[in-house]
């Protein structure tokens, strides 16, 4: 009689918490990817010093007045994707009022504007290398050429697979019968990409452009 009637007072046995492993893969992964600059910043800084001469000409020649309007844009479309994160959580995919009404934009609407914003980002990258070519400055020129176009392009790459991941959660936002936990984590996860994507441009900004300027 006495543990029958303390069995219905005994705490309830609660399952631990366990992380979404979607997001611990991604973080895991970008762990790869940021080793992956660290070694392209490395090759940058070393062929730098084997040269400061060579690297003070040609740093003259980059077009810092579009690097540093794309570079505004990008860390934007960070913000308009952070919002878009925002809206998944609460398992809003698309817009419920007027397109003009803002604050009713759901993810879809948000990661659209986001990839338009990445989309230019790209647009702008491509002109530069343009015209850095069309005056003589390709990736087989010297070393700058090489260091230069290898981090920049390999970081273009990556936005341009950030883009198609954008593409991909928006498709399958439209598709599915229902917004569930699985839409909003591959939405939440492809944020997390993006965040990364827009850091190592901020790196690579400072180093490419803005350290000429003063070292």
């Amino acid at each position: 009689m006495t543990s029958a009637t303390q069995a219905p007072n005994a705490p309830a046995r609660t399952l631990p918490n366990r992380p979404n492993m979607v997001s611990v893969g991604t973080m895991v992964w970008l762990t790869s990817e940021l080793m992956f600059f660290a070694g392209l910043f490395a090759m940058f800084f070393t062929l730098r010093s084997t040269q400061p001469e060579m690297w003070a000409e040609y740093s003259a020649r980059l077009d810092i007045t579009l690097a540093t309007i794309i570079t505004v844009i990008l860390v934007a479309s960070s913000v308009t994707a952070q919002f878009g994160v925002f809206a998944a959580e609460r398992h809003q995919p698309r817009r419920t009022g007027s397109l003009m009404n803002i604050k009713n934009w759901g993810m879809v609407e948000w990661y659209i504007l986001s990839f338009l914003m990445g989309a230019i980002f790209i647009a702008g990258q491509t002109f530069e290398f343009a015209e850095l070519v069309s005056h003589g400055v390709a990736v087989q020129t010297n070393s700058f050429g090489s260091a230069f176009y290898i981090t920049t392009g390999f970081h273009g790459l990556h936005v341009i697979g950030g883009l198609i991941a954008f593409l991909y959660v928006i498709a399958r936002a439209y598709f599915s019968v229902k917004f569930t936990h699985k839409e909003a984590s591959a939405a939440v996860v492809i944020s997390y990409y993006w965040h990364f994507v827009d850091v190592v441009w901020i790196a690579l900004f400072g180093v490419v452009y803005i350290l000429p300027m003063f070292v």
